[in-house]
C-alpha cells in the first residue's frame, strides 16, 4: 500500500512541478557513470566482438549495482532519521522518475516555434528530444518526430516506470531508469555500440515488453475518451502495425496514436549521417500538423491516468484478498 500512495503522489508532484531547469536529477548521474565506467571498461576489455559483449555485460551490472545501492541507502538513511523523512523521500523519488510533464513542456517547445513560425528554432528544439538527425528533417517531419517521441515515451517515461514503482517501489522505478537510459546511450545498433550496447539494448527490450502492450492498450483507451482521436483507429493500427519496427516495443505506442489521430508516422530516417529505412506506422487519411502535438499529449496524460487507476485497482484489490486470507 506504501508503494501506491508514493506513486500516486510522486505522479502529482510531477504533473505540478516536472523537473525544474537547473535541478540535480537521478538520470544525469545515471548518464555520467555510464559515460565515465564505458572509457575505463573499454581500456580494460580487447576490443574485438567478445571483448565489447563482456565490457557492456559489466557495464549493466555495475550501473545497476550502483543505482540500487544509492536509491535504497538515500531511503534507507531517511527511514532511520523518521518514517514521515522517509515517505517524503519516497514521494521525491517517484516524482522524479515519472517523465510526462518534462515530455509535454519540451515537446510543446516544437509547437510554440511552429506556431511562432520559426522552423529553425523547432529543428532546434525537436533536437533535444529526438535521437534521429535534426538537420534534414522539413517542416512535416520535425511535427511526426515530436508526435513519435511523446508517443513512445508515454511507455519508456511514464507507463512502464509507473509499472516497476507500483510492484517495486522507488527502489525498482529508478533501476528501471538506470535501463533505460544506458539504452538510449549505447543501445544502438552502430560500429560503436554494436556489441558493447547489446546487453543494454536486450535487457531495455525485456523490461520494456509488458508495460509496452499495456501502454498501447491504454493508448487505445484514452482515444476511445478524446473527442478529437478515434478508438477504433487506434485499436486497428496497433493491431495491423504494432510490429513495424527493429524493437519489439517501439512502434507499440506509436501505432496506437497514429491510428488514434489518423497520420503516418515512423519512414526512414537519418541517424548519425547514415539513412535508416524503416518501415511506415498507421494511414495518413490526412496532413499532419502542429496541433498533433496538444492532442497527442492529450492522449498520453489520459493514458497515464487510465494506467494508474488500472494499477490502483489491481493493488487494492490485492490488498484485500490478502487481508481476507
Amino acid at each position: 500500500m506504501t508503494f501506491l500512495l508514493v506513486t500516486v503522489a510522486g505522479f502529482l508532484l510531477d504533473l505540478a512541478v516536472g523537473d525544474p531547469q537547473g535541478w540535480w536529477h537521478p538520470v544525469r548521474s545515471i548518464g555520467w557513470l555510464v559515460t565515465a565506467l564505458e572509457g575505463k571498461l573499454r581500456r580494460c576489455f580487447p576490443g574485438h566482438r567478445c571483448g565489447e559483449l563482456a565490457a557492456g555485460a559489466v557495464l549493466v551490472l555495475l550501473v545497476l549495482t550502483a543505482t540500487g545501492v544509492a536509491a535504497a541507502g538515500v531511503l534507507a538513511l531517511a527511514w532511520r532519521l523518521h518514517p514521515w523523512p522517509g515517505i517524503l523521500c519516497m514521494c521525491l523519488m517517484c516524482g522524479q522518475i515519472f517523465a510526462a510533464r518534462s515530455l509535454k513542456t519540451e515537446s510543446c517547445k516544437v509547437y510554440k516555434a511552429l506556431e511562432g513560425g520559426d522552423v529553425e528554432e523547432a529543428r532546434t528544439a525537436v533536437s533535444m528530444i529526438v535521437g534521429r538527425d535534426a538537420a534534414v528533417l522539413s517542416r512535416e517531419g520535425i511535427i511526426r518526430a515530436a508526435v513519435e517521441t511523446v508517443a513512445e515515451n508515454a511507455s519508456d517515461g511514464v507507463i512502464a516506470p509507473l509499472c516497476y514503482m507500483l510492484l517495486l517501489g522507488p527502489v525498482g522505478g529508478m533501476l528501471y531508469k538506470a535501463v533505460n537510459t544506458m539504452d538510449s546511450m549505447v543501445g544502438y545498433k552502430n560500429d560503436r555500440y554494436r556489441y558493447f550496447g547489446r546487453t543494454a539494448a536486450r535487457l531495455d527490450d525485456t523490461v520494456n515488453y509488458l508495460p509496452a502492450r499495456l501502454s498501447a492498450l491504454c493508448l487505445v483507451g484514452a482515444a476511445f475518451l478524446l473527442p478529437d482521436c478515434s478508438g477504433q483507429g487506434a485499436w486497428r493500427i496497433w493491431r495491423r502495425d504494432r510490429r513495424n519496427h527493429a524493437s519489439p516495443n517501439s512502434a507499440q505506442g506509436e501505432s496506437a496514436c497514429a491510428g488514434a489521430l489518423g497520420i503516418r508516422l515512423a519512414g526512414d530516417a537519418w541517424y548519425f549521417g547514415v539513412l535508416c529505412q524503416k518501415p511506415t506506422i498507421g494511414d495518413a487519411l490526412r496532413e499532419i500538423e502542429p496541433e498533433d502535438i496538444l492532442r497527442v499529449n492529450r492522449l498520453m496524460y489520459t493514458a497515464v491516468v487510465l494506467a494508474l487507476t488500472a494499477g490502483c485497482a489491481v493493488v487494492l484489490a490485492l490488498d484485500v484478498f490478502l487481508r481476507i486470507l
